[in-house]
């Protein structure tokens, strides 16, 4: 049975929750979406995810990245390609595409063990091709953090994207602001305007995210911007994701609408949908917020 709700947060800020598993209605994301996620906290598990699902449309879906990212697994991608030239590369696409419903592309491999990125002009040839249906680029690296700044070059996000899904871990919430936490640590210190070892704090997350030197730095004006809280693993960690999710929206960035709150790794990776309500007044929603 689904429950009709009217929520309100307080007199600025109105919310309504959604509830679905999936990835697609979460995002909101249609045929030949070019979609670019950046931040840290899960950010590759949640693209090969997006790829498991939307796998099932007509043509292929292509991962790749336009910095670097580990070789992949079998279970996470059924089929790599490599060409260091790019117009090679797009050929080999071309070849394969009827036998894969998803395929990861990149360059070659470094002596790192990582995969060596695409540039953003073969993201819009790729984009272009009937034969593919998404794709989907990391253009961010973190180090495995839950928590990142950008510096100068970073993220590499193509000018094509419809749809950048920053990402951040809900483990980076009252930890410290030190490199162990925090990937450029030193950046985001300056960019908050607060010293090395401060907590981290749901306002502080939510201000690296929004502001426009922070983790969505260079995303595309007509882009949307959906950001995923990730790690939602524990019962006690959706408090601190909806308190995040709430800075979030209450800065009213103008291409933040809602955020995805969830797990990556899970084979139901969303947990719940925060929107953003534009009106003054309550509205009836569609979802489950029993919690």
């Amino acid at each position: 049975m689904v429950d009709h709700q009217k929520i309100k947060t307080d007199k600025h800020q109105s919310l309504s929750y959604i509830a679905t598993t999936s990835l697609r209605q979460a995002f909101n994301i249609s045929p030949k979406e070019v979609i670019s996620l950046v931040g840290a906290g899960g950010k590759t598990t949640l693209m090969f995810a997006l790829a498991r699902e939307l796998a099932s449309d007509k043509g292929c879906v292509i991962t790749t990245t336009t910095t670097k990212i580990l070789e992949p697994l079998t279970s996470e991608s059924p089929f790599l390609l490599m060409a260091k030239d790019e117009e090679a590369l797009l050929n080999l696409f071309l070849q394969n595409a009827g036998r894969y419903k998803h395929i990861t592309l990149a360059r070659e491999k470094l002596a790192s063990g990582k995969l060596d990125g695409i540039s953003p002009e073969l993201v819009m040839k790729l984009s272009n091709l009937v034969q593919a249906s998404y794709v989907i680029v990391e253009a961010d690296g973190a180090a495995r953090r839950p928590l990142k700044a950008p510096n100068a070059t970073e993220p590499v996000i193509p000018d094509n994207t419809s749809l950048v899904i920053p990402v951040v871990g809900i483990d980076a919430i009252g930890r410290p602001l030190n490199d162990e936490n925090v990937f450029r640590s030193e950046i985001a210190s300056r960019l908050l305007g607060v010293p090395l070892g401060t907590i981290i704090s749901a306002e502080l997350a939510a201000s690296l995210i929004t502001q426009p030197q922070g983790i969505i730095k260079g995303s595309p004006p007509r882009a949307r911007v959906v950001p995923f809280i990730n790690k939602m693993d524990l019962d006690k960690r959706l408090l601190k994701g909806r308190n995040l999710a709430s800075k979030i929206l209450a800065a009213r960035h103008p291409q933040i609408a809602k955020v995805v709150l969830g797990q990556a790794q899970f084979a139901e990776p969303v947990t719940k949908v925060m929107v953003r309500v534009t009106n003054d007044g309550y509205r009836d929603i569609r979802g489950n917020n029993q919690d």
